[in-house]
C-alpha cells in the first residue's frame, strides 16, 4: 500500500487515517440564511481525507449536502445553499470525516471495485438562522 504524506508542517506529525480528527467546524449564515459559509479543519494526515457535510432540520430532513473528496488542504472552506422556502430558524450541520478504501476483489477491474468508507470522526453543530435578511 502506497502511503502519501499530506499537510507537511515541521511542527506537526501527520497521523495515520484512523487517528485523524476534526479540529474545528464553524458555520456562518449569509444572505438571510440562504447561504451557509462553512469552515472545516482536520488534523494533519498521512492520506488525503474525505468529508460529507449535511444541513438538516431538527427533524432530520436533509436540506443540503456536500462532499469533499481527497482534500489536499487540512483547512477547507465552502458555501452551502439552502433550498428556496427553507424557513426553519434552527438547523443542524453535520460533518463526517472518512477515508475510502477500495475493497480488493480479484475478479473486478480497478474501475468497478467497491469502495468502503472508514468514518474516523464526526462533528455536529447547531445553526441559528436569522429571521430577517441581512443588508
Amino acid at each position: 500500500m502506497n502511503m502519501e504524506i499530506f499537510f507537511q508542517n515541521p511542527d506537526e506529525i501527520p497521523l495515520p487515517p484512523a487517528e485523524v480528527r476534526i479540529r474545528e467546524l464553524k458555520a456562518e449564515p449569509w444572505s438571510g440564511g440562504k447561504l451557509i459559509h462553512i469552515k472545516l479543519e482536520v488534523d494533519p494526515s498521512q492520506k488525503a481525507p474525505n468529508a460529507d457535510l449535511f444541513i438538516t432540520t431538527l427533524d432530520g430532513e436533509v436540506l443540503a449536502s456536500a462532499s469533499i473528496i481527497e482534500s489536499m488542504s487540512r483547512k477547507m472552506e465552502l458555501t452551502m445553499h439552502l433550498p428556496f422556502g427553507a424557513v426553519d430558524n434552527e438547523l443542524i450541520l453535520e460533518a463526517r470525516l472518512y477515508f475510502a478504501e477500495i475493497i480488493d476483489e480479484p475478479d473486478l477491474n480497478q474501475e468497478t471495485k467497491p469502495v468502503q468508507r472508514q468514518v474516523v470522526d464526526q462533528a455536529i453543530l447547531k445553526l441559528q438562522i436569522p429571521d430577517e435578511p441581512r443588508e
